[in-house]
């Protein structure tokens, strides 16, 4: 950088205007002194020529030649001409030279000083030359008699000096011009700079290089989703969030955004979001969003997206191990109870009642486990069954496992084992969600065939009607903590998750009101066509 250049990229961008403005100033004047001598000149050529032809071509002069009293007659003529068109001389010769009239009279009759060859040859010409006078501009045109013989030569000029002095007299107006154009400029140029220099905060361009650097480096670094919204328009996009969202190169369209993104969601502010949880096609992200009030009332947002997809599955896998482990829990605390009955029985001297008490609890409990063991191949689908069925017991609902359950193997397996724990776990928590208080019940039933797979869950609720439905299913979030989204989403996040496998693997969700309330879901085997809902 010149050293003579301000630090501030605001008194660089003055400094470098001023002396653009000062060079172009000075170009434009000379310019218009240049273009007014030239106009000078050009109008006195004009000027001369005509008074030169009109004498030439008047009668009287021709008359007066050939009389042989030009002197006399034409002297008065000539410098009353002169006089009035503000000339240096008209000259009126003989083809020899000689002059007839001068505006100095001890001339005349003394040999005209300049060329004649061209008017001699009856052409009018100009040319610049230096006579008595001094430097003039001057143009000859020949006189002509009746039968076209050239009997005579006019000349009229005007002196350079004379001509100088006049556009000369421009200057003060060139001048005036040319400051007043200067301040003008130059005070825009400082307004210019008033306003860059708030803008950029007094900044060097080299720390504004460093700064657009380092905020570069961060965007690509940072392991969040970054977006910067203005005005509906997506004007930073991070390589996290592209990957996240699954957006392309280039410019982000408002409507290549996911819906939570382009506006506000149900009941909540339309600009701010904090720690929300939102599903998308194959992710499940925590969006904050947080509103700017930009320069003339536009509105901007910055948006960061966190993946919380695998904790998510993982939330889910801990949470059906919680279920389960505090159903052990409950059965170690009745176990103890029924413990202590048996040990009454037995010291009440009724060892048969004893016996048939703890062998009825027992055999009840064993029953659903070899069914559930026998039926499913899924361990994991066993597990939450069985918590499930705990959990229910301790809420005071009726679960229900239908004899119609059967599932195959893993290696039959249509959907992973997370993916069967998420839509079986979420549906069997919206049921127990909404079943009817008065009389709850929640019916399970897993099968797999040929065709596909079928997970049906009703419950004693009053359902949903499908506007309600698919509202659910799009919605996507909680109002949750993080920390505490897991699979009992709530009728939010659990059906949007839900969702997200069944549509994954090309399945249908429907629901339905009939014995109760009735969610299906079904996921076609790959290679069978499903019917998407």
């Amino acid at each position: 950088m010149a050293r003579w250049l301000p630090r501030t990229l605001a008194g660089q961008a003055f400094a470098i205007q001023a002396v653009a403005i000062v060079v172009i100033i000075a170009v434009a004047a000379s310019l218009a002194a240049y273009d007014a001598r030239r106009d000078g000149d050009r109008a006195a050529r004009d000027r001369v020529v005509a008074i030169a032809v009109a004498l030439a071509d008047s009668p009287s002069t021709a008359e007066a030649i050939e009389s042989g009293t030009a002197p006399a007659r034409l002297q008065p003529v000539a410098e009353r001409v002169r006089s009035d068109a503000d000339l240096a001389f008209i000259t009126i010769m003989a083809p020899d030279r000689t002059r007839f009239t001068h505006a100095n009279p001890a001339l005349i009759g003394q040999p005209f000083v300049g060329t004649i060859a061209p008017a001699l040859a009856g052409r009018t010409f100009t040319e610049t030359y230096t006579g008595t006078l001094g430097p003039s501009i001057r143009a000859v045109s020949p006189v002509r008699d009746g039968s076209g013989r050239i009997i005579g030569l006019v000349s009229a000029g005007i002196t350079v000096a004379t001509l100088a002095d006049r556009w000369r007299g421009q200057i003060p107006i060139i001048v005036i011009v040319t400051v007043i154009a200067l301040a003008l400029l130059m005070g825009g140029t400082l307004l210019v700079r008033r306003r860059l220099l708030r803008q950029t905060h007094g900044l060097a361009p080299s720390e504004l290089r460093v700064m657009y650097e380092h905020h570069d480096a961060v965007l690509h670094a940072i392991s969040e989703g970054l977006i910067v919204v203005d005005d509906g328009v997506a004007v930073v996009v991070n390589d996290e969030a592209r990957r996240l969202l699954t957006l392309g190169d280039g410019p982000v369209d408002r409507s290549a955004l996911p819906e939570f993104l382009r506006g506000g969601t149900d009941g909540a502010d339309p600009h701010d979001i904090r720690d929300e949880v939102h599903v998308t096609g194959d992710r499940v992200l925590v969006v904050n969003r947080t509103a700017i009030d930009g320069p003339r009332g536009s509105r901007s947002a910055v948006v960061t997206l966190r993946d919380r997809t695998e904790l998510q599955g993982a939330l889910g896998e801990l949470d059906s191990m919680r279920v389960f482990a505090e159903s052990l829990r409950s059965q170690a605390h009745e176990s103890a109870n029924r413990l202590h009955t048996v040990v009454g029985l037995v010291e009440m001297g009724r060892p048969q009642d004893a016996v048939a008490f703890a062998t009825t609890e027992l055999e009840l409990s064993q029953h659903l486990v070899d069914r559930l063991t026998a039926a499913v191949g899924e361990p994991a689908l066993v597990a939450l069954l069985l918590g499930k069925s705990a959990q229910a017991n301790e809420r005071g609902v009726e679960l229900t496992v239908t004899e119609d359950t059967q599932l195959g193997a893993d290696d039959d397996a249509i959907l992973s084992s997370a993916e069967l724990i998420t839509v079986t776990g979420n549906l069997i928590d919206n049921a127990l969600d909404a079943c009817d208080r008065s009389e709850p019940w929640v019916e399970v039933t897993v099968s797999q065939d040929d065709a596909g797979l079928t997970i049906r869950v009703a419950d004693s609720g009053p359902g949903m009607d499908p506007d309600e439905f698919a509202r659910a299913r799009r919605r996507g979030y909680s109002t949750k903590p993080v920390a505490d989204v897991a699979m009992s989403g709530g009728r939010g996040l659990g059906l949007a998750l839900v969702s997200q496998v069944v549509d994954r693997h090309d399945g249908t969700i429907t629901a339905e009101i009939t014995y109760g309330s009735v969610v299906l879901v079904t996921v076609p085997r790959p290679g069978v066509v499903g019917t998407r809902a």
